[in-house]
């Protein structure tokens, strides 16, 4: 049974938050908690712009998001880690090794699909992400109890 999933990516303002905000969502009432965290966070930033609007678009929203950095405590106390690519969990790995157990893409069940980064792109790039989060959040929800 899972109680805490820390989803990670790099900045920790676009695709992870976009994946807690998604699972949230998704798994409202089941009392689990979500959270995120970056790598290389750009700490106390909020979420960006062009994320948020599309996550408003589709009815999520992290208000009071503020990217922080990730931390082997973090990684400790999570019962499930959701990276975005496979770089990611090398370095949570490094990090924290004890978490290779309970570390994976967060497209894992679409085909291991890594999310790349939309950082600094066109909104489009920020539409593909969410589609691409929105089915492997969804893909989750069987596995999640």
């Amino acid at each position: 049974m899972f109680k805490s999933i820390l989803v990670v990516c790099v900045g920790n303002i676009c695709r992870s938050p976009t994946g807690e905000a998604l699972l949230k969502g998704k798994l409202e009432g089941r009392g689990i908690e979500v959270s995120s965290a970056g790598l290389g966070a750009l700490v106390g930033k909020p979420v960006d712009a062009t994320a948020a609007e599309v996550m408003a678009a589709a009815g999520y929203h992290l208000p009071d998001h503020q990217a922080r950095q990730l931390t082997p405590d973090m990684l400790r106390a999570a019962d499930l880690v959701l990276a975005m690519e496979q770089k990611h969990l090398e370095s949570i790995h490094s990090m924290a090794p004890e978490a290779r157990g309970k570390t994976f893409l967060f497209g894992k069940w679409s085909n291991n699909r890594e999310v790349p980064d939309p950082y600094r792109q066109q909104l489009p790039a920020f539409e593909h992400v969410f589609r691409l989060l929105d089915e492997a959040a969804t893909a989750w929800l069987p596995y999640l109890k």
